[in-house]
């Protein structure tokens, strides 16, 4: 039987995950040596994040799919992997104008192509930041194409693993992340 105030602590719970997460993600980004020699060129740190991402996805969907709050997981799996996507970028964005500067229009800091980065997720593209360099507009051209996948296909993905585990755990699919897990 299921305690009552369970379903509370555990979305309590998943945002405390997400948000850690999300907060290790940005610390990361800010405090690793990515300004150092950099031995690797962008575009095989792009295929390998975007290779990361990917696994990364299919374990959150493998995880949707096993929780008995699945509704719930997608969500904390959808918060984990904006944030990713976005830092990823950012990352090879500062990398790309590390390597070779007059790629965008100004010179960037980390806080400036993790700007870029959420303004090209965001399809907000203010114009204060552009791409100039083939590789650069080739990037963005990137993030682009992956923002699509994420939001469209990685979306509906979670959406059927949330259904598929509701089915299989007997609740209606329309049901709210909060509903309790069946009894044992």
């Amino acid at each position: 039987m299921n305690r009552p105030g369970s379903a509370r602590r555990h979305a309590a719970l998943a945002c405390v995950r997400a948000l850690t997460t999300a907060g290790i993600l940005v610390a990361g980004y800010y405090l690793l040596p990515f300004d150092s020699a950099v031995t690797v060129g962008p575009v095989l740190v792009f295929t390998g994040c975007i290779a990361g991402l990917v696994l990364l996805l299919a374990w959150q969907i493998h995880t949707i799919r096993l929780s008995p709050w699945p509704g719930l997981r997608a969500v904390e799996a959808l918060a984990v992997s904006v944030p990713f996507v976005v830092l990823l970028f950012a990352v090879v964005y500062w990398l790309v104008d590390l390597g070779a500067s007059g790629s965008f229009n100004e010179a960037m800091s980390r806080t400036d192509a993790l700007y870029f980065s959420m303004t090209v997720f965001s399809t907000v593209g203010f114009g204060d930041i552009a791409p100039r360099s083939n590789t650069a507009r080739l990037l963005t051209t990137g993030q682009m194409t992956v923002n699509i996948l994420l939001i469209g296909v990685a979306a509906r993905l979670m959406v059927s693993a949330v259904q598929e585990a509701r089915r299989q755990r007997g609740r209606p699919a329309a049901a709210g992340t909060g509903s309790a897990p069946p009894a044992p």
